[in-house]
């Protein structure tokens, strides 16, 4: 398949991907890779408007905000804010219908999309051009590959998210020194994919005792967050702080930067610890770690997605569709405090030996 744009980059890319929090940080990655490929290319982003909140204020890239909550007025206001406009390039990259009415509302001359097998809810007839299929990979992976259509190899696993003053200081005020902290981010969307808070109490309960670390516990506004939030905060016999519904997006991320090591389910959290560069401790049973776990942080993920198909579908995980979700009651409870424990202590070495390793070269 021949790359697109082998004669010299495009002047103009829109790039089509609303949501969700952890898929839109996937996609900064593949635009940084770009944005360095292509310096002189103007970049625009239709983005959904909570996702905006995270990543709508970085420079050198117009973001369009996109509320699906909006209904029609929200495709008008789109059609509006590109009237006149002809992009070189569209990348459309999500696999929904109202991403997809949105493309057909972008002038494009090409429009770039997903394999026949991926391009699922119809997208591929929205599109003029299509990645290379492949076979099961993670999600950046597969994004990465539309960079390799257009001729872009080398990635760059840079996202360089700015943020702002008043969301550092919400951090210092909750990680005020250098004292190693835990982060528990213990919900997802999917109620499926979240553990139970007697285990994230029991985690945060010897991540105090063996390693003398500030316990921090945050989560958004939503009455799930909040709920499950005091019940971990309740639960745990050291001290600990519970941020649930208290900070904003950015100031997760700035707090992430400052502290040791996250552990969350399958969620944008795990996304924005990537992006933060910490070590995430992933729990994985309902979604398979390979596909969409944190990107640099797999290691330290706790992998019960077999055993999980074995026992509610029957079949090994290899004989199961990729994109197969076990969102099933008492799924995750196929993870065990001590499987997070052993993760989580393997991800506080390796932070330690990393932090020791200039100290040691300068002994050399």
């Amino acid at each position: 398949m021949d790359p697109l744009f082998s004669a010299g980059p495009p002047a103009s890319v829109c790039l089509l991907r609303l949501s969700a929090i952890g898929d839109t940080c996937h996609v900064l990655a593949v635009v940084r890779t770009l944005q360095q490929a292509w310096p002189d290319t103007r970049f625009t982003w239709v983005i959904g408007r909570l996702e905006a909140k995270l990543l709508g204020h970085i420079p050198g890239i117009e973001f369009i905000v996109f509320d699906k909550r909006s209904g029609r007025n929200g495709y008008l206001g789109y059609r509006r804010a590109i009237a006149g406009r002809r992009f070189d390039l569209l990348m459309h990259m999500q696999l929904a219908l109202r991403a997809s009415l949105l493309a057909a509302l972008t002038p494009a001359h090409i429009k770039l999309g997903f394999d026949r097998a991926r391009a699922r809810e119809g997208q591929w007839l929205f599109t003029n051009q299509r990645i290379a299929a492949t076979g099961r990979e993670h999600v950046l992976d597969g994004l990465f590959r539309f960079a390799e259509r257009v001729g872009v190899h080398e990635r760059v696993l840079r996202w360089d998210i700015p943020i702002p003053q008043d969301a550092r200081d919400w951090a210092r005020q909750v990680i005020p020194d250098d004292r190693p902290t835990l982060v528990i981010s213990p919900c997802s969307s999917h109620p499926l994919r979240n553990w139970h808070a007697a285990g994230y109490a029991a985690v945060g309960d010897h991540a105090a005792r063996r390693y003398g670390m500030r316990v921090l516990i945050c989560g958004g506004p939503t009455d799930l967050e909040r709920r499950v939030g005091g019940e971990i905060a309740s639960l745990m016999q050291q001290e600990c702080e519970n941020l649930a519904g208290r900070d904003t997006l950015l100031g997760f991320l700035a707090t992430l930067e400052r502290a040791t090591v996250l552990v969350t389910p399958d969620s944008g959290p795990a996304h924005i610890g990537t992006a933060a560069g910490i070590p995430v401790v992933g729990l994985y049973a309902a979604t398979n770690p390979a596909r969409s776990g944190p990107y640099l942080s797999r290691e330290w993920c706790i992998d019960r997605y077999d055993k999980a198909a074995r026992q509610f579908l029957g079949r090994p995980a290899s004989e199961i569709a990729w994109t197969t979700k076990i969102e099933r009651p008492g799924v995750m409870n196929l993870i065990t405090v001590d499987d997070v424990i052993e993760r989580l202590e393997a991800a506080c070495e390796s932070q330690r030996t990393k932090a020791a390793a200039p100290a040691m070269d300068d002994r050399g």
